[in-house]
């Protein structure tokens, strides 16, 4: 799956639409929770999973999208508010994560 394009959508609310037609959203706060980074979601080394810390952190800035890099073909890197930039989102994983527009 192909990202064709990306849009704010308004300021909390990415529009992404992909090479199969198909257009979805993307809350920042939602993309931002569910950075993939390993000190977001932990990482598997040897195959011994290793979890972060579950810390009740909310840092001022934290859904506060400043720009985003695209990396290669496949993934963006987004820089957020607080300085958190480590994530890159593949274009199968934003599209897992993101809701589909329907039509009504």
């Amino acid at each position: 799956m192909t990202l064709l394009k990306l849009k704010r959508h308004n300021d909390t609310e990415l529009l992404l639409t992909w090479s199969d037609g198909a257009t979805t959203t993307l809350s920042l706060q939602h993309m931002r929770n569910e950075c993939p980074c390993a000190n977001c979601k932990g990482e598997t080394v040897l195959f011994e999973r290793y979890e972060p810390p579950k810390l009740p952190v909310f840092t001022p800035g934290m859904y506060d999208l400043k720009k985003i890099d695209i990396v290669g073909n496949y993934s963006l890197q987004p820089l957020w508010g607080d300085g958190h930039h480590t994530g890159l989102y593949t274009y199968d994983y934003l599209r897992q994560i993101s809701t589909p527009i329907t039509a009504e």
